[in-house]
């Protein structure tokens, strides 16, 4: 399938830089969400890291130019409909993204693939709500999207190959590299990413360590570009918590347990940077742990 146009739904963080690299790369786009006031701040925030991309000088005015000049936005998801490839951005919940999957159904091409970002739900429970699961597959970015080379590509049970084949070379046009995971839950990156930081988490629960020793002690001692908290603040504490969830009830091993402290803080509504607190605080000018 010759796929020139691309749906996004979600203007969050993932659907933005999703948004941005298409559109960097030829694809026309149309950016769906519920919020105008998201989609505002999406072309914002691709405006400005688009410049910040001249400056240096990763990519001409002309080319962003160009790529913003083929995203448009929408609040209304049946206009997706006419888009080749459609990549669901969502929040990691599940109901949510099956809601979402049923309102487009009446309005898609019979060759369009449906996709999902998610980052440990099930493809093929998700691809079974659908008229198309061997159109449907995830496509699972890494965050920040412009910077992080992998894209996890996911069959669900019924997933052709022909599916795979267009969604692996929509990947090589992007310049990225592809992943090939099988379905189970949280693929690659997160079954391992995700248990470091929960048990990051109970090593500050424990008593084990502060906020700043755990985090200085992986990055000098590991080689980590960031602290695993200093990560999940960046991730989102809540979206950490869904996937260890997804992790406990899908393999029901105990050593995948969401560490309580964890629930606490996302029960707080401390779910990290974008909420400006987390493991740190970030409401002043230099991030300060908050234990």
């Amino acid at each position: 399938m010759n796929i020139q146009s691309v749906g996004v739904v979600g203007a969050g963080q993932m659907g933005n830089g999703i948004a941005h690299v298409m559109s960097l790369a030829g694809y026309d786009v149309m950016l769906s969400d519920v919020s105008a006031d998201a989609l505002t701040k999406a072309i914002e925030i691709m405006t400005g890291n688009m410049d910040r991309q001249v400056s240096r000088e990763k990519i001409t005015a002309s080319e962003r130019d160009s790529a913003l000049a083929r995203i448009t936005t929408t609040q209304t998801l049946s206009e997706l409909g006419q888009c080749d490839l459609i990549i669901e951005s969502a929040t990691e919940r599940e109901t949510v993204k099956q809601a979402i999957f049923e309102d487009l159904l009446p309005h898609l091409k019979p060759e369009t693939i449906l996709t999902s970002n998610t980052s440990s739900i099930s493809i093929t429970r998700l691809a079974s709500r659908t008229d198309r699961p061997e159109k449907f597959m995830g496509f699972h970015f890494m965050n920040p999207v412009p910077v992080m080379q992998l894209v996890e590509l996911i069959r669900g049970i019924a997933t052709d190959e022909q599916t795979f084949n267009a969604c692996k070379q929509v990947v090589d046009r992007l310049n990225k590299t592809a992943a090939s995971a099988e379905d189970f839950p949280a693929f690659i990156v997160n079954r391992i990413l995700m248990p470091m930081i929960n048990e990051a988490v109970y090593t500050l629960y424990e008593g084990v360590g502060n906020v700043k020793s755990i985090d200085d002690s992986m990055k000098l001692g590991a080689n980590h570009p960031m602290g695993p908290l200093e990560l999940a603040d960046f991730i989102g504490l809540d979206t950490c918590l869904a996937i260890m969830n997804v992790l406990h009830d899908g393999l029901a091993d105990t050593k995948y347990r969401p560490c309580p402290l964890l629930t606490k803080y996302v029960e707080a509504g401390w779910l990290g940077r974008k909420t400006q607190r987390g493991f740190y605080d970030y409401r002043g000018d230099v991030p300060v742990p908050t234990r």
